[in-house]
């Protein structure tokens, strides 16, 4: 019969102080784990399950495609608000270091977004987009939940009010009325009459209250807010400005850019034409030079900020 090594009987030991501090039976834990089977790959990331999500709606096969790069694009901004969350639950004395290495996983997430939406510019034949998309309305990418949940946790709330109504609020307003000037709502209103969409109003009655929560949790730990509480030395560090303009960069101009690219690519058509039909102008929403919105507004040169999101338009 084999003898335990040292390092054995060490994890061991170590093993036997932590279930004590618990209250735990080590032997009962031991006996589970003789009879526990080892696990697997596919059971781990539920890839069985997983593969079961995409339920196209039509029998056009580019759908499916259309279904997995979204789905694909909703995990990312998970992991983005994972890495916010760690920022703004972080209990220690906050440091630069640490910011920045979360800012550089999120720009990681963001800049394989922004490098994987040829697959929605390029991988798809337009005549079959056209085909299915009907068959999905109201539903659209400006309903996802995750996305205006990362804006919410970058920035002060005021950051994201519609420049044409900034002079209606001020930053001390509070987020019910800043709400009702929200950016994102001019991109789902009618041209023609001004009325909200459909795409919209299921839009806000399924989520205005939880952005509102969001907000007022995030009110004194977003990134904004995070950043300017950080001492002199630290909040002047190279590498956490850079981070943080990159940041800036990568959801308010790269992000809207190649949205902008794939519907001029599937949907172009005249503003008029849109109005008639009672769309939205997305040719003057999505461009971030339109928008100028902007997370960190002392980051940039005033140059920079009038100059918002030209030379990746051009």
């Amino acid at each position: 019969m084999n003898t335990p090594d040292n390092e054995v009987i060490h994890l061991l030991e170590r093993l036997q102080t932590k279930y004590n501090a618990s209250g735990q039976d080590l032997k009962a834990y031991l006996e589970g784990l003789l009879h526990a089977e080892y696990l697997n790959y596919w059971d781990y990331v539920e890839v069985d399950t997983l593969l079961t999500l995409q339920k196209p709606r039509t029998a056009i096969k580019d759908e499916l495609i259309f279904i997995i790069y979204h789905q694909i694009t909703e995990l990312y901004f998970k992991l983005t608000l994972h890495e916010m969350e760690q920022i703004a639950q972080q209990k220690e004395q906050m440091t630069a270091a640490f910011m920045v290495a979360r800012l550089n996983r999120m720009n990681a997430y963001f800049r394989n977004l922004t490098l994987s939406f040829e697959i929605m510019i390029q991988g798809m034949e337009k005549e079959q987009f056209l085909q299915f998309r009907m068959s999905l309305l109201p539903a659209s990418g400006f309903q996802s939940a995750q996305y205006r949940m990362i804006e919410i946790c970058a920035t002060s709330f005021y950051n994201l009010v519609d420049k044409e109504h900034r002079d209606k609020v001020k930053p001390s307003d509070g987020f019910e009325k800043q709400y009702e000037y929200i950016y994102w709502k001019a991109g789902a209103t009618e041209l023609a009459t001004g009325k909200k969409t459909l795409t919209l109003t299921q839009f806000e009655d399924r989520y205005s209250d939880r952005f509102k929560r969001l907000a007022q949790q995030y009110a004194t730990t977003n990134l904004w807010v995070v950043y300017h509480a950080l001492p002199e030395a630290e909040k002047g560090q190279p590498e956490l400005i850079a981070a943080m303009r990159s940041f800036d960069e990568h959801v308010n101009i790269h992000w809207p850019l190649v949205h902008y690219k794939s519907a001029a690519r599937y949907l172009q058509r005249n503003p008029e034409d849109i109005a008639a039909t009672g769309g939205t102008n997305w040719q003057k929403y999505l461009p971030p030079r339109f928008q100028k919105r902007i997370f960190y507004p002392e980051l940039w040169s005033e140059e920079e900020k009038e100059n918002w999101g030209r030379a990746a338009f051009m």
